[in-house]
């Protein structure tokens, strides 16, 4: 049932016009795809997780990517892989059920109702995670949405 509250697409990162990379969010990480250029070889693309900064790029160039983070990210549960010619981030965050508005500080920002849309989305997934034998896949809320961090609480964690 979770699967069903999972990121039904991905949001698009834009540069002048330009789509950067791709990226989406669960309670616990924020994912970016990054499409890899063709004829270089695998080994030479790096990605460089800090816990405020990731920086993304060719050996030997300069730095495709090189930026603050919306948030801080656990850098020990954080990785990057390279599938079928997409780089796949993932960044744990360090504030789990936190919505972020966009994975790089003050840039590309959701807008309102997009950023609503997610925090409800990661509202009723954390209803899920904590009530298993639950479908809340259908659940809708009217008004706005609690922050999932704080709701009743907090999140719990095991």
């Amino acid at each position: 049932m979770s699967e069903k509250l999972a990121p039904d697409k991905r949001h698009s990162f834009l540069h002048n016009g330009e789509k950067v990379f791709e990226w989406d969010q669960t309670l616990e990480e924020v994912n970016i795809y990054i499409n890899l250029l063709p004829n270089v070889h695998p080994k030479q693309f790096y990605c460089k997780i800090q816990s405020k900064h990731v920086e993304v790029g060719i050996r030997g160039n300069p730095p495709y990517l090189n930026h603050d983070l919306f948030s801080p990210v656990k850098t020990d549960s954080s990785f990057w892989t390279l599938e079928d010619d997409i780089m796949h981030i993932t960044l744990q965050k360090r504030d789990k059920g936190q919505t972020w508005s966009s994975p790089i500080l003050g840039q590309g920002q959701l807008d309102p109702y997009s950023t609503d849309l997610e925090q409800k989305r990661l509202m009723l997934q954390r209803f899920q995670e904590e009530n298993p034998g639950f479908d809340f896949s259908q659940a809708q809320f009217t008004g706005s949405c609690p922050d999932p961090r704080t709701f009743m609480g907090g999140i719990r964690s095991d």
